[in-house]
């Protein structure tokens, strides 16, 4: 009766293939960058909420980014870093928590795309339309799209994710570093057609609305800034403006990587290596992306770092 629930609860989870030598090197890349992510993050996070100058869309908007990353790095670093001296034979994951996990690695992507798509028009009313930013822009305005920004998500990798859950499994091996949807459907010896069509219609719908909205926004963005002479606020419009486009841009090559590695059997291993960098690195550059290269943000930094610095002489 024991081997009957493990052989159904219990997956073994493949994980990240490492040489013994490589071990320790890919251990410390991994700690290293999880404990740059939470600091960084969290440190905006704490920075924004105390400077009351802080205080606006833009930054608050920034925010949803800022937990998105942090939950995404927890979700899958620390399963990573467990592996990593583990053989592969051993490495096993409940049924329950692989699904957990797939959830967070799906739900991280699809609230990244909904989270740029309300900055994106966060930048637009900042800059088309400045006179009326006070009165759009208000905190019920600003909650509503944070909030609109989760629930998208939420619902459909939660149908992505049902589609696979109601299959019966005949297999047992996560050929992945990590659980996602794929991986699960595969467990199954049904037909998963319907959860094949699901995935792509998701894929396109999220992709789709993200990139012809933040291309249509920057358009109108574009045109504004061309339309008017004044060099200084057009200055200050791309500045912010770059930090976002540079977010998307990011996001947009390593997904298109990771679809383009799927078409390519032989390159399995290099299409496991571009899913871990693409829920590793964009969390690590969105602090330093955003956080440094916003003038106001920056100088809070600088300013902070400055105060601490001289405490610590004294």
């Amino acid at each position: 009766m024991e081997n009957k629930t493990f052989n159904a609860d219990m997956l073994n989870l493949e994980g990240l293939k490492v040489s013994p030598d490589a071990s320790i090197p890919v251990f410390t890349f991994l700690l290293l960058t999880y404990i740059f992510i939470m600091v960084s993050n969290i440190s905006l996070i704490i920075l924004i909420s105390l400077e009351k100058s802080l205080h606006q869309p833009m930054y608050l908007l920034f925010c949803n980014m800022i937990v998105n990353d942090v939950f995404e790095a927890t979700a899958i670093i620390p399963p990573l870093l467990s592996q990593v001296f583990v053989p592969i034979t051993d490495r096993y994951i409940h049924y329950v928590n692989c699904v957990i996990q797939a959830f967070l690695a799906h739900f991280h992507l699809g609230a990244a795309q909904t989270v740029l798509m309300i900055m994106a028009f966060d930048r637009y009313v900042a800059i088309c339309k400045p006179l009326s930013y006070s009165t759009i822009m208000t905190n019920r305005m600003v909650v509503k799209l944070s909030v609109s920004a989760w629930i998208v998500p939420v619902v459909m990798v939660s149908i992505l994710l049902g589609l696979s859950i109601r299959l019966s499994r005949c297999r047992q091996v996560i050929f992945n570093p990590f659980c996602d949807n794929a991986s699960l459907f595969k467990l199954s010896c049904e037909s998963v057609l319907i959860n094949q069509i699901y995935g792509i219609g998701y894929t396109v719908v999220i992709l789709g609305s993200s990139l012809g909205s933040i291309t249509l926004t920057y358009v109108k963005i574009a045109a504004v800034c061309l339309s008017r002479k004044k060099k200084v606020l057009n200055s200050r419009a791309l500045q912010t403006c770059a930090s976002h486009l540079t977010l998307y841009f990011v996001m947009l090559v390593l997904g298109m990587v990771m679809v383009a590695l799927h078409r390519f059997p032989d390159l399995s291993e290099q299409q496991k290596i571009a899913s871990i960098v693409l829920h590793v690195i964009p969390p690590a550059l969105d602090p330093v992306i955003y956080g440094v290269q916003i003038q106001m943000v920056r100088q809070k930094l600088f300013s902070y770092l400055r105060v601490l610095r001289r405490k610590h002489v004294k």
